[in-house]
């Protein structure tokens, strides 16, 4: 029986026509078509397949692709430490247990998409001494955590955000082995057996004084009750010893990436929005926090338009919703956030943001699985979105990888996490033939 419902739910996805034209949903001012649904949702994953010999990305002309590293463990997020090394958080979604149907259905899903598998739970530390692009040494720094996804050095100590709490471990510059055990500074919002949206990010400000942590919703849309909800769709703000925790924005349905812009300081969040609403609904977005901004989830999307699944409502909250500063694209998955703040890449990529978009499942025709770049002008976007690094699927429309973090080395070429590949890409500038003597 539950073969046959997925194969309903895969049927549907193939029948259903062509999707309309994706690029409506991109943009400051996207179109909001009617929510289309009901019934078996579109299950649509590209099968992960990974990456033949030899073959990799495609990038603009002008900038080369070269597998910085390679062989990894489903390889999420990266850090690049003050000296170049480069922190790589290996792990995987967990299984849910329970949910009936849909449970099985999301199971399945991740499963097919190579999402699903035993996490590795480590931190590995990649270094490449004379930065010329190749990775020279690979060492274990940590082990044994919970699915740890966001890093962040400050001050004396490496914090790394488990799924469940933020731990830190104190850092020697130049080490390759964490020491001992890290110490617990601040729980987070979990469920045991369905945790939802598991990654947790983390950013600091300048200064040092504050800290961040990304913290996703359990569910699509409150489906298990807002009191599992309790502190999660939300970013916190908390002082480096872990005192002082609060919800700093809240309404984000799960938000991952984020980054300081470079021309205002202001903090930015890629944000992955609802399923089940059509192939052009919700546009995931990324957009400016405001400190106790609220952005919707769940009881509206794109600022205050109501999501009628929601039972009850709350109106006085939906008064208060912020719209998103720019839409990008509905299923896209937008995970990675990085503002590019070097000269290495031509001028007109200088505060810019790259985003890695891992890819749809709940659309009939598949987009994301590509890494995205939003032109920046003083702070805000300033233009199209435009594709940066694609042929994450091939002709048949499998997942040869799929982008998740994206950072910059020391050499101002773009590294992105590839979790299906298990690849580290590094995208380079063309370096001009040597004169000749």
């Amino acid at each position: 029986m539950k073969r046959l419902v997925l194969a309903c739910a895969v049927l549907l996805s193939a029948c259903g026509g062509n999707a309309p034209p994706h690029d409506v949903t991109y943009g400051a001012d996207p179109r909001l078509p009617a929510p289309q649904g009901g019934g078996l949702p579109t299950v649509n994953p590209a099968e992960a397949v990974g990456w033949p010999e030899g073959a990799a990305p495609t990038a603009p002309e002008g900038f080369t692709v070269t597998r910085y590293a390679e062989g990894l463990d489903h390889p999420r997020w990266l850090y690049v430490l003050p000296n170049g090394d480069v922190l790589v958080a290996e792990s995987a979604t967990e299984p849910q247990q329970g949910g009936g149907i849909m449970g099985w259905i999301r199971n399945s899903v991740q499963r097919r998409a190579g999402a699903l598998q035993e996490s590795p739970d480590r931190i590995i530390l990649l270094r490449d001494s004379d930065g010329d692009g190749d990775v020279d040494g690979r060492h274990v720094f940590a082990e044994g955590l919970n699915q740890p996804f966001g890093m962040v050095l400050v001050g004396e100590y490496l914090y790394v955000a488990n799924t469940d709490a933020v731990v830190r471990f104190r850092y020697t510059p130049n080490s390759v082995r964490a020491p001992g055990q890290p110490e617990t500074i601040l729980e987070l919002p979990y469920n045991e057996g369905d945790n939802g949206h598991w990654t947790r990010n983390l950013i600091a400000n300048e200064a040092g004084t504050k800290i961040y942590v990304a913290v996703g919703s359990v569910s699509n849309v409150g489906d298990s009750g807002m009191e599992v909800e309790e502190g999660r769709a939300a970013i916190w703000e908390f002082n480096p010893d872990g005192s002082e925790a609060r919800v700093y924005a809240s309404g984000l349905r799960n938000p991952v990436g984020m980054a300081w812009a470079g021309d205002t300081g202001a903090l930015w969040v890629a944000v992955n929005e609802r399923d089940m609403l059509g192939d052009n609904l919700v546009p995931d977005y990324m957009t400016s926090v405001r400190d106790g901004g609220f952005y919707g989830w769940p009881y509206s999307y794109w600022g205050q338009t109501i999501d009628e699944r929601v039972e009850p409502q709350r109106p006085d909250l939906v008064a208060t919703a912020i719209t998103p500063d720019y839409a990008l694209g509905a299923h896209t998955a937008s995970l990675g956030l990085f503002f590019y703040h070097y000269d290495a890449f031509p001028e007109r990529y200088w505060n810019g943001a790259f985003i890695g978009q891992h890819g749809s499942w709940n659309r009939s025709e598949r987009v994301g699985y590509k890494v995205a770049f939003v032109p920046f002008l003083n702070g805000v976007p300033n233009g199209p979105t435009e594709d940066f690094l694609t042929g994450f699927l091939n002709e048949r429309g499998q997942a040869q990888g799929r982008p998740v973090g994206v950072t910059m080395d020391r050499t101002g070429a773009l590294l992105v996490a590839d979790d299906v590949g298990n690849i580290i890409w590094r995208v380079a500038i063309v370096e001009p033939p040597a004169p000749a003597e």
